[in-house]
């Protein structure tokens, strides 16, 4: 597909037109105003699009925030491991000290 434009800023279609050019339609008063068919036309086909990208958008902050969520979930447990692997080693170090000292006193 060769169609020139994005999904967020596409190209017009149809002739190109000078700016002073203007597709005109008579009133009942003869005075002269712009038909906004072709952009409304255009905006209408955008919406699907539209809701696409909205709803991704939605879909990545909400994948984002999960991760976020779980990183933190995962450095609590590792801080408590932290905390548990820090008591073992002191206590360890106590019995060491301990056992040390009742070797030098006999």
């Amino acid at each position: 597909m060769s169609i020139p434009g994005t999904i967020g800023r596409p190209s017009r279609h149809g002739p190109d037109r000078e700016p002073h050019e203007k597709t005109m339609t008579n009133d009942v008063a003869g005075t002269l105003r712009p038909r906004p068919q072709q952009a409304r036309t255009r905006q209408v086909n955008l919406i699907p699009e539209a809701m696409a990208r909205s709803h991704m958008a939605q879909r990545i902050h909400e994948a984002e925030s999960q991760r976020a969520a779980g990183r933190l979930a995962r450095a609590h447990r590792l801080q408590r491991r932290s905390r548990r692997m820090q008591r073992r080693a002191e206590r360890a170090s106590q019995r060491a000290r301990r056992a040390l000292a009742q070797a030098v006193m006999q």
